[in-house]
């Protein structure tokens, strides 16, 4: 595949245009906030509407009592979040646990279930789909994504003889998934990697997650490089980590409200972020329901304002660091490095 040229900021914004950073709210209107309902983009090429905000996996399964973890699933959906993200490796499986008890009763027809896996050959994947499915007590995952895309042998693994897409593609014929992407942190020409990878092999994912926020955009940036690929093809974008998790906010050159807006002001399917409490969750919500595009200075000056924190990749650890590198720790989640005969 020919590597995109980046896509000016005027580019992006036209893209995000067809969709439905920063915004002054009046105290007055905080009110009928709470009314506004969160807004909802396509998924891509795949006709699925999923909800501006999705909810973090990995900060679900942290709260001390699993019914409080229950409480922000089940509030998150009943306040019109309806993308669910989730790894086979949070906590241990705790996370997709108390995941699959908030879906029951009902939920889980409410929402669009995204898990990880972590495995790179077929054997390995497929063990861990299975294992996610009981776990979250369901027969059929939304989306399924190869976790952690993040050295350069991952795509060579995960498309070869033997390789952990064979498990997928199984999986999708069987009726256990419906759609099939991949997640990295690291680098985005691991990223541009994977996706030529997939073309090689006439196979395009239906969706692509990656870090997107008020710093990726000054260094080794996945919104200048990858965003436009994604686009081009109608991949289904996922932002992640718009607050650095959370080391953008210890920079104190920007809020929250901004770190989240900003996400949204670009052409993503869904922003998905952390709430390990209820205040968290709303001012996640309210950070939805009051988003408006911003204007070309709105976005510059807020570029300018986090420039120079952003320059090192200081506030962007999981680029800069093995510090969220769960398979770095723990290689034997990839499986062997060669797949059974």
């Amino acid at each position: 595949m020919k590597r995109e040229l980046p896509m000016t900021r005027r580019e992006l914004l036209a893209a995000a245009a067809a969709l439905s950073v920063v915004s002054m709210i009046p105290g007055g209107l905080l009110a009928a906030l709470a009314d506004r309902p969160i807004p909802y983009r396509m998924l891509g090429s795949t006709g699925e509407k999923v909800s501006l905000i999705g909810l973090g996996g990995y900060h679900i399964g942290v709260q001390g009592e699993e019914q409080e973890s229950i409480r922000i699933i089940r509030g998150a959906i009943d306040n019109g979040i309806n993308f669910m993200d989730n790894c086979w490796d949070y906590n241990e499986g705790a996370s997709e646990l108390r995941m699959g008890k908030a879906l029951r009763n009902g939920y889980r027809q409410k929402a669009f279930l995204m898990t990880k896996i972590d495995g790179r050959d077929r054997a390995t994947a497929a063990r861990q789909i299975d294992q996610s499915l009981l776990r979250l007590q369901t027969d059929r995952i939304d989306l399924l994504q190869f976790h952690e895309v993040i050295r350069a042998s991952d795509a060579d693994r995960i498309f070869r003889a033997g390789g952990a897409i064979e498990a997928a593609v199984a999986a999708k014929k069987a009726g256990k998934i419906r759609y099939i992407g991949f997640t990295g942190h690291k680098s985005p020409d691991l990223h541009l990697r994977m996706l030529e990878t997939a073309f090689r092999h006439d196979f395009k994912f239906d969706a692509v997650q990656m870090p997107l926020n008020v710093m990726d955009a000054h260094y080794d940036s996945f919104e200048k490089k990858v965003l436009p690929v994604l686009l081009k093809h109608r991949i289904g974008v996922l932002g992640m980590k718009p607050m650095g998790d959370p080391f953008i906010l210890q920079s104190k050159t920007v809020s929250a409200t901004e770190c989240l807006q900003y996400a949204m002001s670009l052409p993503t399917s869904v922003v998905i972020t952390g709430c390990d409490s209820i205040p968290i969750l709303n001012q996640a919500l309210q950070a939805a329901r009051s988003f408006r595009q911003p204007s070309e200075e709105q976005v510059a000056s807020l570029l300018v304002r986090t420039a120079k924190s952003a320059k090192n990749g200081e506030f962007e650890r999981y680029k800069t660091t093995d510090l969220f590198d769960g398979t770095y720790h723990h290689p034997e989640w990839l499986g062997p490095d060669k797949p059974a005969s």
